[in-house]
């Protein structure tokens, strides 16, 4: 009887598993499309004076303004109307 037992478990299909994943690719998540940052071509984050972040193509420089005394500002900035923005120290 025990041998008749032991023959039908022998006997059921065995799953067979894989002890090792590498050549199954990984799948990627599905923000990694948003996670990838746009490359900004040769510009810089600055803070303004205004409290807001501005993205900037040209140098900054040291500027007098109208009461004497020298300020900051950054040229060439994207999402402004100014060409000149004053930047916070």
């Amino acid at each position: 009887m025990n041998a008749l037992a032991i023959l039908l478990l022998a006997l059921l299909p065995v799953p067979q598993v894989q002890l090792f994943h590498a050549a199954s690719p990984q799948p990627e998540p599905r923000f990694a499309q948003q996670a990838k940052a746009v490359r900004h071509k040769g510009g810089k984050w600055y803070f303004a004076r205004t409290g807001h972040a501005v993205y900037c193509y040209g140098p900054v420089m040291t500027l007098p303004n109208q009461t004497g005394s020298i300020e900051r500002v950054a040229t060439f900035c994207r999402g402004t109307n100014e060409l000149l923005v004053p930047l916070k120290d």
